[in-house]
């Protein structure tokens, strides 16, 4: 069974925008590769794997932010805590 081709760069962004998703490290970092292997043909090889080397440093750096939140990232699963510290329109809330 044939699948799906991946979005474009713009289809990938609105989808991520409806969702409320841009504020996400990953998947700016994901928006961010779409873009790259979109531009992949009219950029100079040399400044090609110079952006790709470069988005790759910037993924590493994000270490594992994933971890605890295993679910959201992989699965597309958001639960919140169970304690939100501090409560959203508490008097700490500042």
């Amino acid at each position: 069974m044939p699948g799906f081709p991946p979005p474009n760069s713009a289809d990938l962004a609105r989808y991520l925008e409806q969702r409320g998703e841009l504020a996400k490290p990953w998947m700016l970092q994901l928006l961010r590769l779409t873009k790259l292997k979109e531009a992949k043909d009219s950029m100079d090889p040399d400044a090609y794997l110079a952006s790709l080397q470069e988005a790759h440093a910037d993924l590493m750096r994000l270490g594992e932010f994933w971890k605890g939140r295993e679910q959201e990232v992989f699965n597309g699963q958001y639960q919140p805590a169970e304690l939100i510290e501090p409560l959203p329109g508490s008097a700490e809330d500042r």
